[in-house]
């Protein structure tokens, strides 16, 4: 009974075997209706029908049966039997009172009554083998045969199961001996290794078992809370027969696995001192995406984008996108000249988009391939983005033609966060692209670390359980295992639109790349590794001797590869080929050009008429819906907003309002992103309305500003930056027509999301030519709310811009937009809502895309003063790089004794010390609004206007931090250093502000005194 005890707590409902169905439903029915009398006693129950279309022989089985799938299918003295039998109560005593074994058996068939011992064993013997059966389903792949190499596990659980029967003496932990191993069991419903059969001696079923789960295919599934999904599973692999494969099938996994090794050995001939990052040791990987793009396309998909690290990426390239070879080995010409653009990257970083007919379907497939840096991982997010974006703008809500396959290292997939961040994007409604196949590249090693030392999982793919996804393990040295496993993958995400993950456990025939030597770090894995016989050899051998290939037709498949690699190593010497255009992986194709001509550098007005203006400003001040009950708290703000309508003003949050809804009129479609955006941080954006009285009644009412008007995407995300904000960048690369927003909760927060933000959004262009219009909404100001809430870190941002702080550009009638295009992002920190409104539109309107990154206000928000006017936002206006100084000091420039540049809040300050000081007439001061690319025009204009003041910078940021260093080479080039720049603002500091509010004041007191000190810096100099 023992056997009972360990397997009863993890039994899950079964059902009858087939056949047994009916005879269990009428049995069922019969026991509940007329033949158990609840009123009878319990102690000695009372069989009054006959059994029901089955001998007495099936009975108690069958009875079993009904019992584990509804308790209450039969008498409640069986029901007592069964419960105390599973817990393991001894023969004899089994719930004495008010049931006993003897009571019960008294209402057995005559032919069973005596036997009590029987039937004991008989229920545990079933239940054993059910136990057995879901030993092999649970722990089987623990002691599959994965590593090709035959010296590691592929897990670090180096125990085998006990439960697994490794061998006939582990029978007895289920009670069973090898006198069991030919006698008949009943299989229950939830395994598959009969396929027609109901019964199979036990013998049959261990080895059944064993083929299904412990040899070049393990299976990860059993932790999956769905019965239909772990069905689907068990018959995909133990279902007999199924993985069979057809001669033809066979021979073009012989092809494919030609070309994937005969190209790296191609490369290595001719190139043997370069890094390229081969792909020796699996190059199962080349059939396998090759089989999950064949298998999608069959079941409709149309666009698959492929994210993957360094290696094996020009074998994908070549051999699964389909990249011309030319233009592959013409990226090893050491006399590759500089890119048409930017700096260009290493061949193995570059993306690629391609779109042709897939010849296994014979359907249009279109392929891209993102492009990615060193940082492992990192690409995840940004093509799911993009597989989202695909998805949205083709109406594809369900993703069954846009879909996205991501390719892993073992060591990555176990170490790296963002790994986890991306799963857990799969299945949120605003980030979901409806399933994902991952694809590990196991090494077994990462560069020079033993898993041992890489991780604390079993297996390196274990955070893919967190979602419910099934983990495929298996050997890649087995194509065949490889292509199978491949082909379910794909047939899950099509059924259930959920990820997958396919463990390819392989090896790496060379060190971390082709000139390191990995025999320092692990010999005896290596000494292993150059005995091992290469996969396309055996894999050739198996079929020459099954007879599907002859070893000529090998040979002649070998040799017509070799000789288009060896035509297109001839063609890549033509150096017209050799343009780094050939390598984007989000071509704009109809962008760029209007009437077939380049558009022009130019930017329209950003204003609108004011009845647009009004259009939008009464739809964000009412509820568009009828019967929705809001917030009280948000009538008062509506009421508010449509005040400031009516007196042609607009706070921050309506300016934005305004910029969007226009956008969205216009056809662009709008999308918002990032943690509690759909409210606001600070409670001011109100974009989602919520049912007071209905739960989870929501209304946005940026959705009906116009009938056909673009829409209008707000989310809230999980509690992730990395992964987000590579989400959203990848959402920007879809489609230039789009202005897809990113807001931190609080500006510094983007530090967790530095690697997008260096790797992706500054170089990105520069890089790999991609143009992006992403923008970030960073909320800074120093307001005493501590380190971590204040600064956005805006000297990052401006150290990173491409512009030369020594050279004062050429001046020209498109001064501003060729700057703007020339830039690697732009830069502003806007103090009005205006031009925070004109600066959106700006982004959409001009002639091309780049990263913008907006420092937004918190205080300003609620600012009486931070408000702007519907003439600062009509027709004709723009958004204004500076603001100068407009007020008394304007008036009479040769009486101004000090101007002072600022950017953002810190302007309010110093217009409030001003007034106090009675110094309007004396002291200008000009806001820098857009800090990258540097407006040396204006400045120097502003400059030119105050022959005679002191030139000033005010930040309210420490000295070494904020715009300090970027701003002041600049105006001094500006003014060739004919007159010095001082500082005013904080001093250096390690933290970014002080956690005491009285010790703010008192810094925010000093600074702004030492402002409009006129004796302050003179004693200085």
């Amino acid at each position: 009974m023992y056997h009972l005890r360990t397997c009863a707590a993890r039994l899950r409902p079964l059902t009858a075997a087939k056949g047994t169905q009916n005879v269990l439903q009428q049995r069922s029915a019969a026991c509940a209706l007329r033949t158990f009398q609840p009123s009878r006693c319990y102690t000695t129950p009372v069989v009054a029908e006959p059994f029901l279309n089955g001998t007495s022989s099936n009975y108690l089985e069958e009875m079993y049966y009904a019992w584990l799938e509804n308790p209450g299918s039969v008498h409640k003295s069986w029901d007592t039997f069964f419960r105390n039998a599973n817990a393991g109560v001894p023969p004899g005593t089994a719930y004495q009172s008010p049931y006993s074994p003897a009571a019960i058996t008294s209402a057995l068939p005559q032919e069973l009554v005596g036997s009590q011992a029987k039937v004991e064993k008989l229920v545990e013997d079933h239940l054993a083998v059910q136990s057995l059966i879901r030993a092999y389903q649970i722990r089987g792949h623990h002691v599959a045969q994965l590593d090709p190499l035959g010296i590691m596990d592929a897990d670090l659980d180096l125990c085998v199961p006990m439960d697994i029967v490794t061998s006939s003496s582990k029978l007895g932990f289920y009670g069973l001996s090898d006198s069991d191993l030919d006698t008949v069991f009943r299989l229950p419903t939830t395994t598959f290794i009969g396929g027609s059969e109901s019964v199979l001696p036990l013998r049959e079923i261990i080895h059944r078992l064993e083929m299904a789960y412990c040899q070049h295919i393990g299976v990860e599934f059993m932790f999956i809370n769905n019965l239909e999904q772990c069905q689907w599973i068990r018959r995909k692999f133990e279902t007999p027969g199924t993985m069979q494969f057809t001669p033809e099938e066979k021979r073009n996994l012989l092809a494919r696995m030609v070309r994937s090794t005969r190209f790296e050995e191609f490369l290595q001939r001719k190139w043997s001192s370069e890094k390229r990052f081969g792909l020796e040791g699996c190059e199962a990987l080349i059939p396998a995406l090759k089989t999950i793009i064949d298998k999608s396309s069959e079941n409709g998909v149309e666009n698959v984008i492929l994210g993957m690290p360094h290696r094996g990426r020009l074998n994908v390239l070549a051999n699964v996108i389909r990249k011309e070879l030319e233009q592959i080995f013409c990226q090893f010409d050491s006399k590759l000249e500089a890119a048409d653009e930017g700096s260009g990257d290493v061949k193995y970083h570059l993306g690629m988009y391609h779109r042709r007919i897939n010849r296994g379907t014979d359907r249009n497939i279109t392929l891209s391939l993102v492009a990615n840096p060193s940082h492992l991982e990192a690409v995840n997010p940004v093509v799911q983005g993009k597989t989202k974006a695909e998805q949205f703008y083709c109406g594809d809500t369900e993703g069954n033609r846009v879909m996205s396959i991501l390719l892993h290292g073992d060591a990555a997939f176990a170490g790296q966060g963002i790994v986890y961040e991306t799963f857990h994007l799969s299945d949120l409604p605003s980030y979901t692209t409806h399933g994902t196949v991952h694809v590990v590249v196991n090494n077994q090693i990462g560069f020079t670390t033993d898993p041992r030392m890489a991780r604390s999982s079993p297996y390196p793919t274990d955070v893919a359980r967190v979602v419910n996804a099934p983990i495929f393990h298996v050997n890649a040295d087995d194509p065949e295992a490889v292509m199978y496993v491949c082909n379910v993958a794909a047939e899950w995400r099509a059924t259930f639109h959920k990820d997958v993950v396919v463990d390819l456990v392989c090896y790496r025939r060379n060190g971390h790349n082709e000139m390191d030597e990995p025999m320092f770090t692990q010999p005896l894995m290596y000494k292993q590794i150059k005995t091992q016989k290469p996969v396309l050899q055996k894999y050739a051998e198996k079929l020459i001797s099954e007879g599907v290939v002859t070893s000529q037709e090998y040979e002649e498949e070998v040799a017509s590869y070799d000789k288009i690699c060896e035509e297109a190593y001839a063609r890549s010497k033509d150096k017209k080929i050799l343009h780094i255009k050939h390598w984007l992986d989000s071509p704009w194709p109809d962008f760029f050009m209007l009437d077939g001509q380049p558009k022009s550098m130019s930017c329209p007005s950003t204003g609108l008429k004011e009845e647009q203006l009004v259009h939008i400003g009464k739809v964000a001040s009412t509820v568009p819906v009828d019967g929705f009950t809001i917030h009280g708290g948000l009538s008062r703000i509506l009421r508010s907003r449509e005040a400031m309508v009516e007196n042609r003003t607009v706070d921050w949050a309506l300016g934005e309002y305004m910029a969007f809804g226009s956008l969205l009129k216009e056809g662009i479609h709008v999308r918002l992103s990032g943690q509690d955006v759909e409210r606001g941080t600070f409670s001011h954006r109100h974009h989602v309305l919520h049912d007071q009285k209905v739960d989870k009644r929501t209304c946005i009412p940026m959705n009906y500003i116009d009938p056909n008007q673009a829409p209008y995407t707000v989310c809230n995300s999980s509690l992730s930056e990395y992964g987000v904000l590579g989400f959203e960048l990848g959402f920007a690369m879809a489609s230039p027509n789009a202005l897809v927003l990113w807001e931190a909760q609080f500006g510094d927060f983007h530090n967790t999301a530095q690697c997008i933000i260096d790797q992706f959004i500054c170089a990105g262009q520069a890089k790999w030519v991609r143009q992006n219009g992403i923008v970030l909404l960073l909320p800074h100001g120093m307001e005493g709310m501590g380190p971590e809430h204040s600064s956005a870190r805006p000297e990052r941002f401006l150290q990173m811009c491409n512009d030369d702080p020594d050279v004062f550009p050429k001046i020209t009638a498109n001064f501003e937009v060729q700057n703007l295009y020339d830039c690697n992002w732009i830069v502003v920190n806007c103090s009005t809502p205006a031009n925070y409104f004109h600066v959106l539109r700006r982004q959409i309107l001009q002639t091309f895309r780049k990263p913008l990154i907006i420092f937004t206000p918190k205080s300003l928000l609620r600012h009486p003063e931070a408000k702007s006017t519907f003439d600062d936002m009509l027709q004709g206006t723009h958004f204004k790089r500076l603001i100068p100084e407009e007020g008394l000091a304007s008036q009479n420039p040769a009486g101004v004794k000090r101007i002072i540049f600022c950017t953002g809040k810190v302007y309010y300050d110093l217009t409030k010390q001003r007034k106090n000081k009675e110094m309007e007439a004396t002291v200008a001061i000009a806001r820098i609004e857009q800090l990258s690319p540097f407006p040396f025009d204006l400045v120097k204009a502003e400059i030119d206007k105050y022959p005679e003041a002191d030139l000033v910078w005010c930040q309210e940021e420490h000295k070494n931090q904020g715009y300090y260093d970027y701003i002041r080479p600049r105006i001094h080039t500006t003014i060739a250093r004919a007159r010095s720049v001082w500082y005013a603002g904080r001093e250096s500091a390690a933290a970014p502000a002080t956690g005491n509010k009285k010790a703010h004041l008192l810094e925010l007191d000093r600074f702004l005194n030492t402002a409009f000190s006129l004796d302050a810096f003179r004693d200085q100099s």
